[in-house]
């Protein structure tokens, strides 16, 4: 199972964004949906690793939040509540959180099987390295090819050439991120055994 912890970075001097991301998260296979803990922080529960991944990466992209990962079993059955979930994933996620406060990628794992996890947390860095980088610009051709769009339709849609279009693609590191998304859906498979 999988926990994400999720803190607002900054937020002594920041607003509250907690409900701002709650209500725009995208709709993905929770077991557990993101839930308040306790001020600025927010928890749920997956068991897909591709939803981890997916989800991830959207945290990482608005960029104010650290993000912690537990790997591990959880107490059953769950209760209704993901902040009153109890189990090793959630302990993990605690210290995971913790640590990706202060991570270059603002990402961090941590898992019962203590090389699984460090393989997953250092593949999450290197992906959060590319997505942390990338332009707005680099975003929305992003955006547009992970929904099947074809370079020539994001063209169109972008008001840009072919070429300009590759070329955003290419700086926006998607192939990168590709790879590396599948990368870090096995080593979850794998962590989660």
């Amino acid at each position: 199972m999988f926990v994400l912890t999720v803190d607002q970075r900054g937020s002594r001097r920041d607003v509250d964004r907690v409900g701002e991301l709650l209500a725009s998260l995208p709709d993905l296979p929770l077991v557990r949906l993101f839930d308040r803990t306790a001020g600025d922080e927010v928890q749920a529960v997956a068991d897909d690793p591709d939803t981890v991944v997916d989800l991830v990466l959207e945290l990482l992209r608005r960029e104010r939040w650290s993000i912690g990962l537990g790997i591990g079993p959880v107490e059953t059955p769950l209760p209704e509540q993901t902040r009153a979930g109890r189990g090793r994933a959630f302990e993990h996620a605690r210290t995971a959180v913790e640590r990706a406060k202060n991570a270059p990628g603002q990402v961090a794992a941590e898992g019962d099987d203590l090389t699984a996890a460090a393989d997953v947390d250092a593949a999450l860095t290197l992906l959060a390295t590319i997505v942390l980088r990338r332009s707005p610009q680099g975003h929305q051709a992003v955006d547009l090819a992970r929904r099947g769009l074809s370079q020539a339709r994001t063209a169109e849609r972008l008001g840009i050439s072919k070429q300009a279009v590759s070329q955003r693609l290419a700086t926006a590191g998607w192939q990168a991120e590709l790879a590396g998304r599948e990368l870090v859906r096995r080593l979850l498979g794998r962590a989660d055994r």
